[in-house]
């Protein structure tokens, strides 16, 4: 159980009971409300809660006042007294005024899905842009909700759903947060506008992007460690990685990309922290390559891989080439492992585990492959030392050979290194392959 000390001095344990409600529409929607209560679990324990138990109900829709039934309120209270919990977090999110009444009636702390993630982005926020974007989606989700946040704020001691905004300024209003937001967006725009630059200036100097995007706890670190020897956190914890991480990939050829781990997506990631993330994000529309990693352990993998999808649809991404990495097939099992087939070496699809060495080295040529483009002759002026280094710079010499004066290099280009750098040797390309 998680004890912190605050401001005022007071010992806080967060100990909850966890809700979900259950509607027709919750059931004909793609998330599994099962599963998704369970990695409410997993959320909860990520944050330091003590959960002491997990309630369900199912109802044709929300209530109005209390979000569930008026009777399951009693319950709930009932609950909260024999477990001695003083948080109820929803799976759901909630409005002001539901929030206002049940901690009335439950005489509790009271927070839903949303807050509890942005509680976790708060805690793992390390660089000035990540604490700013964190506070920005606080303070954007916490601006409507004001009215019902009145024994939030002012409950003593903090603890889950009060970091960040809550614990400095119990008695902030509108007025000072709208002003605190136009503040933090300007700060994010100068953070915006020097990370552009930082990209044009690899994009230049023709460096390579490779994006890595999953699921929260898809082992995404644990793969940019393995293949670059990055000295980078990796732990079996939902967002483990908040702040993007880069560092250089040598590929079999020799040349070096630039891999970059970003944040994990969830299901119902909540879309202030989307929308104030979007710069770190941009990291993904501007890679040359994205590498969807999956957990291939879990039994919500389809589903999973859905939500990615979704994201990268709402970030512009969709499109992007992409390779699809099933990772821990150590954790699989046989029968696991069978279900994926016999995938076919040409495939964009990879089964590995990131702890085996033939798997990243084959993880390695297959991203060689997938940048590499078409394999084009030049015919260029032996005495041209420059444009001979150029043709070497923009992929692999795999043929050459002398005709008069003329050296013929048959090189599998690199996509990306020709469309930046390889403007003066178009006009010694040959036709022929």
């Amino acid at each position: 159980m998680r004890q912190t000390t605050y401001e005022t001095n007071t010992l806080v344990q967060d100990r909850a009971v966890l809700v979900s409600l259950i509607t027709p529409e919750i059931r004909r929607g793609s998330a599994d409300p099962e599963h998704s209560l369970q990695e409410l679990v997993n959320l909860a324990e990520t944050a330091g809660v003590d959960v002491a138990a997990t309630v369900t109900q199912h109802r044709d829709a929300p209530d109005s006042k209390w979000f569930v039934g008026k009777g399951k309120v009693e319950e709930l209270k009932a609950i909260g007294d024999e477990r001695g919990a003083n948080t109820f977090i929803f799976d759901q999110e909630l409005s002001g005024a539901q929030v206002r009444n049940l901690e009335e009636a439950l005489d509790a702390k009271i927070i839903d899905r949303t807050q509890l993630i942005l509680d976790i982005f708060a805690q793992r926020a390390k660089t000035r842009e990540g604490i700013i974007q964190v506070e920005l989606a606080q303070l954007s989700y916490l601006l409507p909700r004001l009215s019902g946040q009145g024994r939030n704020l002012s409950r003593l001691g903090g603890g889950i759903g009060t970091r960040g905004p809550g614990e400095t300024k119990l008695e902030t209003d509108r007025r000072h947060i709208r002003e605190r937001i136009a503040d933090l967006k300007r700060q994010l725009s100068d953070v915006v506008r020097h990370r552009k630059l930082h990209r044009e200036r690899r994009r230049k100097n023709g460096v390579v992007q490779v994006a890595l995007v999953g699921y929260t706890n898809a082992g995404k670190s644990t793969l940019l460690r393995e293949l670059t020897s990055a000295d980078v956190l990796v732990e079996n914890r939902l967002f483990a990685t908040l702040d993007p991480t880069s560092r250089m990939l040598t590929l079999p050829s020799g040349k070096e990309v630039l891999l970059t781990d970003t944040v994990g997506f969830i299901q119902n990631l909540p879309h202030d922290l989307v929308a104030a993330f979007r710069a770190t994000l941009e990291e993904v529309n501007e890679a040359d390559l994205l590498l969807h990693v999956i957990d291939c352990s879990s039994p919500m993998r389809e589903e999973q891989m859905r939500v990615v999808g979704s994201i990268l649809s709402e970030l512009g991404a969709a499109d992007k080439p992409q390779l699809t990495i099933f990772n821990k097939k150590d954790l699989c099992g046989g029968a696991g492992a069978a279900s994926f087939g016999l995938l076919p070496s040409d495939s964009d699809t990879m089964l590995i585990s990131a702890y085996d060495a033939e798997d990243l080295a084959r993880l390695r040529q297959k991203i060689q492959d997938k940048l590499a483009g078409d394999t084009r002759t030049f015919a260029l002026p032996a005495e041209r030392g420059d444009l001979i280094a150029l043709a070497y710079r923009i992929g692999e010499v795999v043929d050459r050979e002398t005709a008069g004066d003329k050296l013929l290099l048959r090189v599998e280009l690199n996509k990306q290194d020709f469309e930046v750098l390889g403007g003066p040797l178009h006009e010694y390309l040959e036709q022929r392959p």
